[in-house]
């Protein structure tokens, strides 16, 4: 696909709006349908579309294996210090209302913060995933 220009030039257009998208469906998340593992998806979905128009090695040099597993440890982490720290400040694991001096404040910081690491942590592991399946074979003919 290296090799189309309507593709590749269609792919530079698209591939920031999705990852926008992503974004937005991560923020918009605790107000409506959507959240963490939604807009993972879909960020690694811009990347893999990415990797299809430019090539794997392209999307490895732009997005490198430590990273993706840096991802995939920040993530879990940014979740269970969210749980932990609920419970330190006199909760349990996961209320979010004990995270700020307002309970509402709190529940939105506590969502907001549960549902990034979510996202990272997906993000992460869908692109571990495509990597591996990219390895086995010549995704670029």
């Amino acid at each position: 696909m290296k090799d189309d220009l309507v593709l590749r030039v269609v792919g530079k257009l698209l591939i920031p709006f999705i990852l926008l998208f992503g974004l937005y469906v991560l923020f918009h998340g605790d107000y409506g349908p959507g959240g963490g593992f939604q807009a993972g998806v879909i960020l690694a979905a811009g990347i893999i579309f990415y990797a299809l128009i430019y090539s794997v090695e392209e999307a490895r040099r732009v997005v490198p294996e430590p990273l993706v597993e840096a991802m995939m440890a920040v993530g879990v982490l940014l979740y269970v210090t969210v749980g932990v720290a609920g419970q330190v400040l006199g909760g349990n694991f996961l209320d979010y209302f004990v995270l700020a001096a307002d309970p509402v404040a709190g529940q939105l910081r506590g969502i907001l913060l549960v549902e990034c690491g979510v996202a990272v942590a997906v993000t992460g592991v869908m692109l571990k995933v495509f990597y591996m399946f990219a390895g086995r074979g010549n995704l670029d003919q």
